[in-house]
């Protein structure tokens, strides 16, 4: 080879192109094969590895498989992040969907509790709560605290750990409800149950959960833990219409919370699951049950000592039974109706301190249940009613019928009815303040008015009387005789004077007592022959405040002053005290004091009366029947007079007898009484039989009268 040659062969290679066969395929790239490649001198040459062939494959496949397996895991765990990114955005869309139906964050407010009113009898005690909750509100610390730590042991054991959505909880209760047939559990907390009892509905959907776990969050970011379990357990519905501790506590123990012992708190913190179920007035050992299971809680979780516990299990607790008839509800109705003109709307709770005896209420309601369960099959008679105030008008008690909870109409307050002979005082109180006194003589025998002919209800006629012996055995005819000669139309304005208040009507048979009027009516009118001859308005509220002690209303009045004369109100008290002593309420007097009393019967015995007074009580009995059927000859001095007067003979146990006001009347001739019967020279008369006919009454004619009669009168 020449130097050109050699030279132009330094400058340039050869070109060198294997054959296609020399070509393998591993994966997409195309290789020379080792073994087939000429080896190359020069300085940028590599020798090729000196390997089999078959082992350098297997090597490669090995890589393959790898590569194979980490491409799926790396696809799944791709596909995983972009499913997950799409749940949350989907999730995060469902949430603002639904928050979007709830109010603006910024507009939330808690909705004011339904105020209660509690109405206090005169010394302090709860008679009754008023309200859509059935009781008043009540804080933390006026509670012993295993109460609220008893709701918290059993209903959201993390309650004050988590945010108001317990994720351990929920978890729990969801792998529960999944591996148990049965009863399922709730992941809710306490601030998700009051969300839910402040702003939805009761019904299970996701969309109110989800709407419950912002409201839980917004709670729980606005209140402390301890305000957000007030509210809870001023809320929470315990069944039998109670809301909140307070109630429940009242309703099913007869106490206020802040006076339940441990196994009181765990019964109520158990009954929240199922109020219906788990009552404990309907179910007591499926309430007793769960509340050994808030106890063991309790006493797991360090919230009461094991003694507690042991103590609490061992006497478990028990409703309070529920004795009579609920009569005190129908004096919490009267209360309710005369509320709203004394203090007008109510904005949240109050208390009302009335006048109410608890033990004149219990008394009253006692004997006239009594009384109807022994007579009221045999004679006919179902319902009745007791109306019992001091002399100023404070009522004492107020019975408005046999059974509050099988009726709940207030006879006492609201019945309509004839009061018969009851309100014969208003025609002597007419008849005496017109001149006459009660020696005055009038002629007991028939009479016929316009065809009416009233008779007496012995069927016969004593001749002259005085009108103290006459109003002491409500002879029918002197009654009717002095209200033609007084007037009906004054008659009617002297019981108007003293607090008869119903439409009267201004004709014959008023003296009679045919124009209806309620026992708080009758009742009250008599109060002024107790008090003095004051006009009283019967009142039952002394005062009204706020749970904060703001005085709403305070009675400050002291009736409508003198209404009958203190000489006329003597002659009165006098035929009233005659009336008990000898004449027809002489059964039901009380001995060692003075009583004054009347009784009343209508026609056919459709209403039985007895109204009577001392001078530190007064006292109205009502029996009848709501739809007005006749009872079996029940006489006002009979069954209604054995009610009075057991129970004023009770009312009066222990205190000093006092004279009635005024003073008893002394003067002219002796009545029928100290006379003996009959009365010289006059024969009782048979009653004649009554014209056929509507005859028009004339009055007779006057008598002429002589020199001497009309020089010093008749």
């Amino acid at each position: 080879m020449n130097d050109r040659t050699r030279r132009s062969g330094e400058r340039r290679e050869p070109s060198f192109e294997p054959a296609r066969d020399d070509y393998e395929r591993d994966d997409d790239e195309l290789r020379l094969s080792a073994e087939d490649r000429p080896y190359r001198g020069g300085t940028n040459r590599v020798a090729p590895r000196q390997q089999p062939r078959r082992q350098k494959t297997e090597g490669r496949g090995g890589r393959q498989q790898r590569r194979k397996r980490g491409s799926f895991f790396g696809r799944l765990f791709y596909w995983g992040i972009v499913c997950g990114l799409w749940a949350v955005l989907g999730l995060g869309g469902l949430v603002a969907y639904h928050a979007a139906q709830l109010p603006p964050i910024h507009q939330l407010t808690v909705p004011k509790r339904p105020p209660n009113i509690a109405i206090l009898a005169a010394d302090g005690s709860l008679l009754a709560n008023r309200g859509e909750t059935g009781g008043r509100t009540i804080t933390l610390g006026e509670v012993p605290p295993y109460l609220p730590n008893a709701f918290v042991a059993i209903e959201d054991k993390r309650f004050y750990e988590h945010f108001g959505i317990d994720p351990i909880g929920l978890t729990r209760a969801m792998v529960n409800n999944l591996s148990r047939s049965g009863g399922v559990q709730g992941g809710s907390t306490l601030t998700q149950q009051l969300a839910k009892n402040l702003f939805l509905t009761q019904e299970r959907t996701a969309a109110r959960k989800i709407q419950e776990a912002i409201l839980s969050l917004w709670l729980e970011r606005t209140y402390s833990k301890d305000q957000i379990l007030e509210l809870y357990l001023n809320r929470v519905y315990f069944g039998s219409g109670a809301y909140g501790v307070e109630a429940a506590a009242q309703r099913y123990f007869n106490k206020s919370a802040r006076s339940v012992t441990i196994a009181e708190a765990a019964m109520l913190a158990g009954l929240v699951q199922a109020p219906s179920r788990l009552a404990p007035n309907r179910n007591p050992e499926a309430a007793e049950k769960r509340a050994h299971l808030v106890i063991s809680a309790m006493a797991d979780q360090g919230l009461i000592s094991q003694a507690a516990a042991k103590s609490a299990l061992v006497a478990p607790a028990e409703a309070a039974e529920r004795v009579g008839a609920g009569s005190v509800n129908y004096a919490a109705d009267y209360v309710m109706d005369v509320l709203d003109d004394f203090i007008g709307a109510i904005e949240g709770d109050v208390t009302v301190l009335t006048t109410l005896d608890p033990k004149l209420q219990a008394n009253a309601e006692t004997m006239l249940v009594e009384a109807l369960n022994a007579q009221g099959a045999k004679q006919n008679v179902s319902q009745g009613a007791v109306v019992s105030m001091a002399p100023d008008g404070a009522l004492r008690a107020l019975i408005g019928g046999r059974d509050y909870t099988k009726s709940q109409f207030n006879r006492a307050a609201a019945a309509k009815r004839q009061p018969g002979s009851a309100f014969k005082p208003f025609v002597y109180l007419a008849a005496l303040e017109s001149g006459l006194t009660p020696d005055a003589i009038r002629d007991d025998s028939p009479v016929s008015i316009k065809g009416w002919q009233p008779e007496n209800n012995s069927r016969t006629y004593r001749g002259p009387v005085t009108l103290q012996t006459a109003f002491a055995l409500s002879l029918n005819t002197i009654a009717v005789k002095l209200n033609q000669e007084v007037g009906p139309r004054e008659v009617v304005r002297v019981a108007q004077r003293l607090g008869i208040n119903s439409a009267l009507q201004a004709n014959p048979s008023l003296a009679l007592g045919t124009s209806e009027v309620t026992p708080i009516e009758l009742t009250s009118a008599f109060a002024t022959f107790a008090n003095g001859g004051n006009g009283v308005l019967p009142y039952v509220i002394r005062e009204v405040k706020t749970l904060t002690g703001k005085v709403l209303y305070a009675r400050k009045g002291s009736g409508f002053g003198e209404v009958v004369k203190p000489q006329i109100l003597s002659m009165m008290n006098t035929m009233f005290h005659e009336t008990m002593v000898r004449g027809t309420g002489s059964k039901a007097n009380l001995p060692g004091w003075e009583m004054g009393g009347k009784s009343g019967t209508t026609q056919d015995f459709r209403d039985a009366w007895f109204v009577g007074f001392s001078a530190r009580l007064v006292t109205a009995v009502w029996l009848g029947n709501d739809d007005n059927s006749a009872m079996k000859r029940v006489y006002g001095s009979g069954l209604p007079g054995e009610i009075w007067s057991r129970f004023m003979k009770a009312a009066h146990a222990g205190q000093q007898p006092a004279p009635l006001p005024g003073g008893l009347w002394h003067s002219g001739p002796k009545s029928i009484f100290e006379q003996g019967e009959p009365v010289a020279g006059v024969a009782p008369r048979p009653s004649q039989p009554a014209p056929q006919g509507d005859r028009a009454w004339v009055p007779p004619p006057p008598q002429e009268k002589n020199f001497l009669e009309r020089l010093f009168g008749g």
